[in-house]
């Protein structure tokens, strides 16, 4: 197939998996994940997940951190801490300990059906701590619920969550090295972070409010826009050259971009590509889903998916509860954080491309995520 035709491929299976979507008020997500099972090599085999794809997918990733980072403001957090740092906090570090824990004690129980060592362990724990910030907020803001009781401490742990993804994206390459190299490999990993972003952050936000004064007053929208994607991509490029993540730098840009006036036209310009290229990184892990080795392991998927809702939503509410809430509102906040996330599935495949899950677990582990 040419690049013509794999182009528009893509683009009628996303168009036609959102529509059916919207029909059934699911979110779009669900339908990229659909249609890339059907059109991958495991199903109707129409497109087959080309790195050059994979490559365009990961730009969805870079988006989507672009726009964490942009919504990333310390007075924000200075004004939520209790229910970031405290709340956010305590569901993220519990839930990677005791899915680590359970982890190692499931290979001892069913080394047949399950059979990890700590290092994917721990990886699995950091996909586990994730739930989806898109879907949840879009649903809390239809249902006018965001400053809600329970609207307040869900967006709490959403945000500990995605700030979270930072240095779980440092983490999780570090540990697919050798054994003998791990050690090694962290600190080096930890040692380039830190330099990196203490060198960006420090002089950083006062560079980028004069640089994009400077653009702005051009009076030139496609300029503006033109340089909002070198700045991204930027980043993005020098955090990847430097042993870390295309999604960090991107992290990096936007919480520079967030403490200067342009925060919100920035915001609205950046959306088309955020929603577009990550609908294509949905697409290309849905291709990724092979049906067969669901159907072989079809206990250990409907498994995998009764103890992650049942954990999730027993920690949840019962932190939240810890934390002085009513009952009904943290139900309710345990009800609202129970599924996997989109960081939950950048992480997996971050995980899978560090040779450190299996396909025979991936797939499974992938399914319960997508049912969820």
């Amino acid at each position: 197939m040419t690049s013509l035709d794999i182009t528009l491929l893509y683009l009628l299976a996303a168009v036609l998996g959102v529509v059916a979507c919207r029909q059934f008020k699911l979110p779009p997500m669900l339908g990229y994940l659909v249609v890339g099972v059907l059109i991958g090599p495991n199903a109707l085999a129409l497109a087959q997940n080309s790195s050059g794809v994979r490559y365009l997918a990961e730009f969805g990733v870079v988006f989507l951190m672009f726009v964490i980072g942009l919504e990333f403001s310390l007075p924000k957090l200075r004004s939520m801490r209790r229910h970031v740092f405290g709340l956010g906090l305590s569901q993220v570090v519990l839930t990677v300990v005791i899915t680590s824990a359970a982890s190692l004690l499931l290979t001892l129980v069913l080394p047949t059906w399950w059979d990890v060592s700590w290092q994917i362990a721990l990886a699995l724990g950091g996909v586990m701590a994730m739930s989806s910030t898109a879907i949840v907020i879009k649903m809390l803001a239809e249902r006018l619920e965001l400053e809600s009781e329970h609207g307040k401490r869900v967006v709490g742990i959403l945000l500990f969550q995605d700030l979270a993804v930072v240095p779980l994206l440092v983490l999780i390459p570090a540990l697919g090295a050798a054994p003998e190299d791990l050690l090694l490999a962290l600190g080096l990993a930890l040692l380039k972070a830190v330099v990196l972003l203490g060198v960006l952050l420090t002089g950083g936000q006062k560079v980028m409010r004069w640089w994009l004064t400077l653009v702005a007053r051009q009076k030139s929208d496609e300029l503006f826009m033109l340089n909002l994607l070198l700045i991204t991509l930027g980043l993005a490029w020098l955090t990847e050259h430097a042993g870390l993540s295309l999604a960090l730098g991107a992290f990096v840009a936007g919480m520079l971009i967030s403490e200067t006036e342009y925060k919100h036209q920035v915001e609205t310009d950046i959306r088309p590509f955020h929603d577009v290229l990550l609908g294509l990184f949905f697409i290309t892990i849905g291709m990724m889903l092979d049906w067969r080795l669901i159907i072989e392991r079809w206990p250990l998927v409907v498994l995998l998916l009764s103890l992650s809702l049942a954990f999730k939503l027993a920690l949840i509410t019962g932190l939240t509860r810890g934390f002085g809430a009513p009952m009904g509102t943290s139900l309710r906040v345990g009800l609202y954080l129970t599924q996997a996330g989109e960081f939950g599935l950048v992480l997996l495949t971050l995980a899978g491309q560090n040779n450190l899950v299996p396909p025979a677990l991936f797939n499974p582990i992938l399914a319960s995520m997508v049912l969820s």
